[in-house]
């Protein structure tokens, strides 16, 4: 049977999710979990392979497995042998046809920015530090200039593939404040590599007025632009949840 898993974890001491050759990564700890519970060598699928450094709380997982397990037991015994720093949180047995990647209906990722003057050791692992003042009115209307189907090539890393598309849809782009935590929220249909913390990057720069509103639509319209997309440190960005059209299946 087929399982589809949503995961959480801190990718703060691992080099992303998919395997790497004598580095820690989070599809590693995953398979040797799998493998210490149901004694099976399987291979994990991802909806989203997060860079180093990059943390999730809704991450979609599957692998199959000849386990007769209740998926209840499933995930105790997963957590078991897991990592304190990644939790799965749910398990499912779904269709050997779902394919976390290629049926994800959209993605939603959150940027965490603590705004004080010094810096804040207790969230320095999950929130990057603007000591500065920031326009956070003026960052949150340059927000929703990402709304809509662009080509984002000058807000990613340079493509593995240089004939890959660079055009994605984004559904929701949004800043919202909770004390001093800035947050940027966008979901879209799937993003590029260092996408979502260029966005940051640049709204950041916004705020601190060393960037313009005019400068994104520049950037997303291919027009000139002064400006650059540096893309801010993994510690803020968090992949929250992956969409479907039916999963999680309803109870």
């Amino acid at each position: 049977m087929r399982l589809a898993l949503i995961v959480e974890y801190e990718g703060t001491k691992y080099h992303g999710f998919q395997y790497q050759k004598n580095l820690p990564t989070i599809q590693e700890d995953l398979e040797k979990a799998v493998e210490r519970f149901t004694g099976e060598k399987v291979r994990v699928k991802s909806a989203g392979r997060t860079d180093s450094g990059v943390h999730a709380s809704g991450q979609v997982i599957v692998f199959d497995t000849n386990s007769i397990h209740p998926t209840e037991r499933i995930t105790a015994a997963l957590n078991f042998h897991l990592p304190k720093d990644i939790a799965v949180k749910s398990t499912y047995e779904v269709d050997m046809e779902f394919d976390p990647r290629r049926h994800a209906l959209s993605r939603t990722y959150a940027y965490s920015i603590v705004n004080v003057p010094t810096r804040t050791p207790l969230v320095r692992r999950t929130a990057h530090h603007v000591p500065e003042s920031i326009d956070i009115k003026l960052m949150q209307s340059s927000a929703k200039l990402f709304v809509g189907i662009w080509d984002f090539s000058r807000f990613a890393a340079t493509p593995e593939n240089p004939e890959a598309s660079t055009i994605r849809e984004i559904f929701e782009s949004k800043i919202t404040t909770d004390g001093n935590m800035v947050t940027f929220r966008v979901r879209g249909s799937s993003f590029l590599q260092h996408q979502v913390r260029r966005m940051a990057g640049v709204l950041v720069e916004t705020g601190k007025g060393k960037a313009a509103p005019r400068d994104i639509n520049n950037m997303l319209s291919g027009k000139p632009s002064n400006s650059i997309a540096h893309s801010l440190p993994p510690n803020g960005l968090c992949l929250e949840s992956v969409q479907y059209t039916n999963f999680p299946p309803e109870d």
